[in-house]
């Protein structure tokens, strides 16, 4: 598979939170963007601005999750560990 390279009119998202979620057919990825966490009733609640949402078949996913942890590995080999943020930056919706 070869991209074409991005165009300056291309927008570049980006984004600090990510929740994916599934339905029998597709996975969806939604990125956003944390605010300052609030007070609530109940805690702390994280607003969250979401920046775009990905649909991916299921044909895909495996494919995917490969690219993204050898993407990992060869960070980590060439910068050293990725370090937590102290918050959750990844969320699975309940």
């Amino acid at each position: 598979m070869e991209f074409p390279p991005a165009s300056s009119d291309e927008p570049i998202l980006y984004a600090n939170v990510a929740r994916v979620w599934h339905t029998p057919f597709e996975f969806t990825l939604d990125f956003g963007v944390a605010g300052a966490p609030q007070d609530a009733t109940d805690g702390l609640v994280v607003p969250v601005a979401r920046v775009t949402s990905v649909k991916i078949p299921t044909s895909v996913i495996f494919t995917l999750a490969r690219a993204i942890a050898e993407n990992v590995d060869a960070f980590e080999n060439t910068y050293g560990p990725i370090g937590g943020t102290g918050g959750p930056s990844f969320q699975q919706p309940s």
